[in-house]
């Protein structure tokens, strides 16, 4: 640092050296900032040039291939209608399709008059759940202090079922994202039908169409957690409930599960958005939508025309537009191909999807503000309230994550990326005693995930089973695979493993983090925005909108206009239950093998292709204006304050925490059960992963045998944790001081059997086990194995020890 005299010379001006150096340092900084600027230009390109690409090729590959096929069938129908090319033959086939086309569209006419009498009476009736169970209401939100619109509902078995109190509960949170309650209990192979199935006591977690008024996000989640407190209450000789949560009902039961650590057993995260910023190039247009079309003033401009009420049929639009193809066209004409048969299963559905839910404005704000503009829980900067932090590294329950590569809306990347956001790597996860275990799907759509029976009975059937014995697994992050199908006894098993993973696992599903940095950009344009909006703009809307217009915005909306249009109460549709009537009493199919059928088939196919084309065209070039206008130099530098992250600890400074210096000061202190856990742990971590069969034996003899059964479920996580810490950062002195923890020698040979017990036939062993298992066995100072043991060591009689 100079002073006032180095800084000027003797006649008052500035030294030349300083102007100099001034010079040089901003000419070094220029060329400095230049070089970054081009780096992140080039791979801005890079970025843009991939998503080009994928684009481009996935579209050349899927439209050609439906170009060709549609050819085929061209080339068929010609050959059909050559077939019939008599004048009178052709004309006679044209009038059997003509009449049955016409039965058709009256029969798909009055079932969307009946769609619409359905909506007007599910609208009259307050929209109730759309669950096929009967239930009882357990609890109100609106009777809580801070009074919400949530209702708990306890789930009656169905007859021939039934369910024991002492078995853990089920509680599922269906999403709040446009559509009412039900998607989680919407079908008897459903999740809800699968614990039930079980014996596990269901608890299902339902709202009302309107918000209480008032009503907060933080006042959902405090309801929720009196929700399961009641639940405890009711099931005191159960463990902690399981509690499972669908798309934005996953991160709601993070948002719990963080904020009350002490409440919940396992949770259940199905296609949840969390890591909002995620994605991959040249897919999910969805999480482009904020940079694009708006960020948070956007729902808070409908919430003001609302007054005051954010309409989520704004939502149910959003997704519709996804895939407009599906839901605007081909739903339509799928209807009216199998106008005879198609009622039960389109009524089934759209009861649910045609229920639209409404929000507060704050509620919608925070969910936009915090989570899919400014991806805030991710960055450890959410806030519930005001002074309260939501920290997801304080989830002390085992999390298992399900997301699927078909899924257009939470895509694997914002399902899963959180976790490699929030702990350093999957050593953190093991120091703080968390399991995390994920399952990916190829195929599954977003609804899927909630509904397939596919899926119930696979993939949740096998979660449901994992569950009761995940809390005997070491803590870790572990990938969940269904890895062979068993036909046994007229059934169909899977044998499911538990494949130990590392961060760059997770990591590998996404493209760099390069392609996140202009969300920074576009969250803190939607700040200013909404600032701006809300000090100029909405004082003048709120002026002019009334009680009356905001119930008229939302009557109109188009959801619920071109269904309400439809209904038995418009006077132009009182001739179709008649008419409907007639043509059922005297239906003419046409013949399968009508050329004109085919024809049919074959426009239906063209305009679905042109409407995917223009969705595809849509996509891709939203994608490419997102970066033009926020992968730019102005938009790095506008967005650098919003790109930090999470700042996530080293592997000396997770060495140094105190859980780790107390677990490895009580390395030698412990007895049998220490020792026995330490060797189960030592043997999973060695195998880098555990089949479901051996985790179901470990829970078995963890959970009942003396004396783990006497430890209780906390203090057994307690001595799990601390042992798998030994393990994890002083595996050879975890081995070589087992004999301190085990100095009677018939403790030493029980020990040892049940560590055989575990692992299952020797023949099965893989020869990294065999090893470890002599290891520990010249440690303490016993003779090699050489015969199975089959039968749990803690259960069987002294007799059979003996042989074994």
């Amino acid at each position: 640092m100079v002073n006032i005299y180095e800084l000027f010379n003797e006649g008052g001006t500035i030294q030349p050296a300083h102007v100099q150096r001034d010079m040089l340092q901003k000419i070094s900084g220029a060329l400095h900032l230049g070089m970054q600027e081009m780096t992140a230009t080039a791979e801005t390109g890079r970025v843009q040039a991939t998503a080009l690409e994928r684009h481009s090729q996935r579209m050349m590959a899927e439209h050609s291939e439906r170009a060709r096929n549609q050819l085929e069938d061209l080339s068929k129908l010609i050959d059909q209608l050559a077939a019939v090319s008599a004048p009178d033959r052709l004309a006679n086939e044209w009038g059997q399709y003509l009449r049955d086309a016409t039965e058709r569209a009256v029969l798909a006419a009055d079932i969307l008059r009946k769609r619409a009498d359905m909506f007007l009476a599910h609208e009259a009736a307050g929209c109730p759940p759309v669950l096929i169970y009967d239930y009882e209401i357990v609890m109100d939100g609106a009777d809580q202090p801070l009074p919400s619109n949530y209702i708990l509902l306890k789930i009656t078995p169905p007859e021939g079922q039934e369910t024991h109190d002492w078995k853990r509960p089920y509680i599922i949170i269906d999403p709040r994202a446009g559509h009412g309650p039900g998607i989680g209990g919407f079908k008897s192979d459903s999740q809800v039908g699968v614990a039930l199935a079980d014996g596990h006591p269901v608890y299902f977690v339902a709202f009302r169409r309107e918000p209480a008024e008032g009503q907060y996000l933080s006042y959902v989640t405090r309801t929720e957690a009196a929700f399961v407190r009641e639940v405890m209450r009711r099931h005191p000789d159960a463990a902690k409930p399981i509690i499972t949560g669908n798309c934005q009902g996953g991160w709601a039961t993070l948002l719990l599960a963080a904020t009350n650590p002490d409440l919940t057993g396992p949770i259940v995260i199905n296609g949840a958005p969390v890591a909002t910023w995620s994605g991959t190039v040249g897919d999910n247009p969805m999480r482009y939508n904020a940079g694009v079309l708006g960020g948070t003033w956007v729902p808070m401009f409908l919430s003001d025309l609302g007054g005051g009420i954010f309409d989520g049929a704004h939502l149910v639009q959003n997704f519709e537009m996804l895939n407009p193809s599906r839901t605007l066209f081909r739903k339509y004409t799928d209807l009216f191909r199998d106008a005879d048969t198609a009622e039960p299963a389109f009524m089934e559905f759209e009861r649910w999807w045609g229920g639209f839910f409404l929000l507060n404005e704050p509620e919608i704000r925070w969910i936009v503000e915090q989570l899919f503009v400014g991806n805030r829980l991710v960055k450890n900067e959410a806030r519930i309230e005001p002074g309260r932090p939501v920290d997801l590294k304080a989830i002390r329950a085992p999390i298992i994550v399900f997301a699927s590569h078909g899924d257009n809306i939470t895509p694997p990347q914002q399902a899963l990326n959180w976790i490699v956001q929030t702990y350093a790597d999957e050593h953190e996860i093991r120091i703080r005693g968390q399991r995390i275990i994920y399952m990916v799907h190829e195929k599954v759509g977003h609804l899927g995930i909630f509904v397939s029976s596919k899926i119930a009975r696979r993939e949740h059937t096998e979660v449901a089973s994992t569950l009761k014995t995940i809390e005997a697994l070491a803590p870790g992050l572990y990938e969940m695979t269904i890895d062979d199908i068993v036909e046994q006894d007229g059934k169909t098993h899977f044998v499911v493993g538990f494949n130990e993973r590392q961060m760059s696992d997770i990591r590998s599903l996404s493209d760099t983090l390069q392609d996140e940095r202009p969300f920074a950009a576009v969250a803190r344009a939607s700040e200013v925005q909404a600032q701006l909006y809300d000090a100029i703009v909405r004082p003048a809307v709120k002026t002019v909108v009334t009680q009356s217009a905001a119930e008229a915005s939302r009557a109109l909306h188009p959801q619920r206009l071109s269904r309400a249009m439809m209904a038995s109460r418009n006077p132009w549709m009182s001739l179709l239950p008649a008419a409907a009537q007639q043509v059922t009493e005297n239906r003419a199919k046409a013949a399968a093998q009508n050329p004109f059928l085919a024809a049919e088939a074959l426009w239906v196919q063209g305009v679905e292709q042109a409407i995917d084309m223009w969705r595809d065209t849509r996509d891709m070039m939203t994608e490419n204006t997102f970066f033009a206008m926020w992968a730019t130099p102005w938009g790095r530098s506008f967005g650098a304050t919003h790109e930090t992250r999470r700042t996530l600890k080293n592997a000396d400074e997770l060495r140094s925490l105190p859980e780790v210096s107390q677990a490895l000061y009580n390395i030698t202190r412990g007895g049998f059960a220490e020792a026995v856990i330490r060797m189960l742990i030592l043997l999973a971590e060695n195998r880098k992963g555990v089949r479901r069969d051996r985790l179901e034996r470990a829970s078995r003899v963890l959970t009942q045998d003396a004396p783990f059964v006497a430890l209780g479920a906390e203090r057994r996580a307690m001595i799990i944790q601390e042992q798998t810490l030994i393990a994890t950062f002083a595996p050879d002195e975890a081995i070589a001081t087992l004999p301190e923890l085990l100095s009677d020698e018939e403790d030493r040979q029980k020990a040892l059997l049940v560590v055989r017990y575990i692992p299952g036939a020797i023949e099965e062993m893989s020869p990294q086990t065999l090893n470890l298992l002599e290891r520990f066995h010249q440690v303490l100072g016993e003779p090699a194995f050489t015969s199975d043991v089959t039968q749990d060591p803690l259960a069987a009689k002294p007799a059979e020890l003996a042989n074994s």
